[in-house]
């Protein structure tokens, strides 16, 4: 069988996403309906219908102030705030629904290995083993200030952090509790024996956590590890712990780079770079037409804002655009402790020098080239050609009018990739490492550093 494509539903537990101004459209529903339950529940059995792997759930700690030195245009325009935590939509979500996954992002910087553990072994349970996290470590200063710090952790000391807190949920996840603790004996009165729970007795650098993990193993134990950076340290992280990473590129080329260096990287840790997936952005815009589908993005484009967009640049790369006076001069790189890819991505990774009207331009509509515009089978040639050219394993689908372009995305473009043999027609059974990684497979792989944080009594795992 061909290699078939993965497809996540990108999304946040907010009133918006990525879709700035987009609110404003007729269609768009969200904004209204995201703080009522039975939204996300219909959600998902729409994706489920749409035989989507996962929502895929991005989440911030803070607001998006940097632009301006205000919070406001962020506010104003519903940027990632008001924003509802997502781990507790996905009981409700994975109650009606088999298959649906659901992956949900936690900050390494300003959460706690203990209780994310906890969090994260619930949500294992509830979902039969539906469940992944991807870890961020955040670059919003109002984060910090949130969580009572004065300034942003500096980027690489983050990702240290970042270290420790996965060795301490290695820890509790793979090795505090045996396979065969559970007793439940009436007759010697034993529920659970505790000479096979052990605490963990951990004393690092940025955590002291003794132990045991309060939650029972799940069926996953260790959730499936999404990470999304394509800095060289984020890289790097991914290439030591992710099994599945996101990543972004302005070209098909660097996309690949990217993959192709994770994946090296990976063997450097004694990782088989199989055991990793990758994932891109999808942006699309489609029709039974191409010219509906044209005319569909034109009046998108009417409803953009560009002070929303500007506001998100903002928090993720430290340039505050409101501050670049002089339009001819060059937009130069500077190095700032927020997103290091957001803030190359205009400067040294741009394809060429750009000046300040010209990056202040780029915000003023939606970028075209990172847009699929078309009927379905334009759609599903470009989407193919991205599969193909790239080694890519799946996408996380954005939307710019929600629900909508969910639904013509499953009516239109679903049975066309179908058709070509390189998106499932059924779901395959079991956990959702299984789904991504093979049959029987519930578990980390034995070449992953968790792995070795296994006891002696554990039982022998896949490979």
């Amino acid at each position: 069988m061909a290699k078939q494509l993965i497809l996540n539903l990108f999304d946040m537990a907010g009133a918006m996403h990525n879709s700035h101004g987009l609110w404003k459209h007729p269609q768009n529903k969200r904004h209204l309906v995201y703080n009522d339950l039975n939204y996300w529940i219909e959600l998902g059995k729409l994706l489920e219908k749409g035989k989507f792997d996962s929502i895929f759930f991005a989440d911030v700690a803070g607001v998006y102030d940097v632009y301006q030195n205000s919070k406001d245009p962020a506010v104003r325009d519903g940027v990632q705030v008001p924003m509802n935590d997502p781990a507790f939509v996905v009981p409700a979500m994975a109650a009606v629904t088999e298959h649906l996954s659901f992956i949900v992002t936690v900050s390494t910087s300003y959460e706690h290995p203990f209780s994310n553990a906890r969090r994260f072994s619930t949500l294992d349970h509830f979902t039969k083993g539906r469940v992944g996290w991807n870890i961020v470590t955040s670059y919003l200063p109002n984060a910090a200030q949130n969580y009572g710090q004065k300034e942003m952790i500096k980027h690489d000391q983050r990702y240290e952090i970042a270290d420790e807190f996965l060795e301490v949920s290695y820890k509790l996840w793979e090795s505090s509790w045996e396979n065969n603790a559970f007793i439940g004996d009436t007759e010697i009165g034993i529920l659970f024996d505790p000479k096979k729970v052990h605490e963990i007795n951990h004393n690092g650098t940025f955590f002291s956590v003794k132990g045991p993990h309060l939650t029972y193993p799940s069926k996953q134990r260790t959730p499936i590890i999404f990470q999304a950076g394509t800095s060289e340290r984020g890289r790097d992280f991914s290439a030591k712990h992710a099994e599945c990473v996101f990543v972004s590129g302005a070209t098909t080329e660097k996309l690949k780079f990217y993959i192709d260096d994770i994946k090296e990287r990976a063997k450097k840790y004694g990782r088989n770079p199989d055991n990793i997936k990758t994932f891109t952005f999808l942006n699309i815009v489609v029709a039974e037409t191409t010219e509906e589908a044209e005319n569909k993005f034109e009046q998108y484009r009417h409803f953009w804002s560009s002070e929303a967009a500007k506001a998100q640049f903002g928090g993720s790369s430290g340039y505050d655009l409101a501050k670049y006076t002089d339009k001819d001069a060059p937009f130069e790189y500077q190095h700032t402790e927020h997103g290091q890819t957001r803030a190359a991505s205009l400067t040294k990774d741009a394809p060429k020098k750009l000046t300040v009207q010209e990056v202040l331009n780029k915000f003023e509509t939606i970028d075209r080239d990172h847009v699929l515009v078309g009927n379905p089978s334009e759609v599903a040639d470009a989407i193919q050609y991205q599969f193909e050219a790239t080694g890519i394993d799946g996408f996380n689908l954005a939307h710019f009018v929600t629900p909508a372009n969910i639904e013509e995305f499953i009516n239109l473009v679903v049975p066309e990739l179908q058709k070509r043999g390189i998106y499932k027609e059924n779901y395959t059974e079991g956990t959702l490492r299984e789904k991504l990684f093979g049959t029987g497979r519930n578990l980390l792989p034995n070449d992953h550093i968790g792995a070795k944080y296994r006891n002696a009594y554990s039982t022998k795992l896949n490979s």
